[in-house]
């Protein structure tokens, strides 16, 4: 059964006023592309109002960068499956992977990827640096929220309501994780000023949809509590 309603993929009068913008309007994939490609790939559909990486599809790229950002979105990922979005993506020589330099928060089913045996790898975390907690966490099959809100360095995220990373990069918070991660010797790590949003390819099927940005200026001081993020 479709899960696809009119209200999906839209943004209301004062979302639009607010300064939010559509990166899916659950018609076309006019805001993505490939990363490093020009076009993206025919095994990226649409289906039920969702963007469906299917295998082979490749990691895509918002066509547009942003610095300081507001976004949210939602994912189901397949049973056993694996996926992730990346913020600060760039396409430099340097940048020869999207994950090369990208930080990335996880989308995994956790109970049944193998992924799941490090906490800091299951859904909602900042992979391999921050632990994602168990209330967080939906089976897979399911549509989950995320919201991710990075701001002057500081990168909070939301799963499903629930807190999941808080940190600000370059604080000694952030170097005690960077240097308990794989990432701890990978040159220029989360260090662009801005980079565009990315979707990973892993493999496995992943759906998104209800994928709302709202750019944020220069300086701008905002801590929401984690009880002001509703869906």
């Amino acid at each position: 059964m479709s899960t696809f309603t009119a209200a999906q993929n839209t943004l209301t009068d004062e979302e639009k006023k607010d300064g939010w913008e559509l990166l899916f309007d659950g018609k076309s994939m006019e805001h993505w592309r490939n990363f490093k490609q020009a076009t993206i790939s025919p095994k990226w559909i649409i289906k039920d109002g969702a963007m469906v990486k299917t295998k082979g599809g490749g990691d895509i790229v918002s066509k547009k960068k942003y610095e300081n950002f507001d976004l949210k979105l939602e994912w189901k990922i397949a049973i056993a499956g694996n996926s992730g979005i990346f913020i600060l993506a760039n396409e430099t020589v340097a940048d020869r992977q999207i994950y090369s330099r990208a930080p990335e928060i996880q989308i995994l089913d956790n109970e049944r990827h193998p992924d799941r045996k490090l906490a800091s790898h299951r859904s909602g975390s900042l992979y391999d640096m921050i632990s994602s907690p168990a209330t967080s966490h939906k089976p897979a099959g399911e549509w989950n929220t995320i919201r991710i809100l990075f701001n002057n360095r500081h990168l909070q995220v939301w799963q499903n309501g629930v807190v999941t990373v808080d940190v600000k990069i370059g604080s000694d918070a952030w170097k005690k994780a960077l240097d308990g991660s794989k990432f701890k010797t990978w040159p220029g790590f989360a260090e662009s000023l801005s980079g565009r949003i990315g979707i990973q390819e892993h493999g496995d099927d992943v759906s998104i949809r209800n994928i709302k940005i709202k750019p944020l200026p220069d300086c701008v001081e905002t801590e929401p509590a984690a009880d002001s993020i509703k869906k």
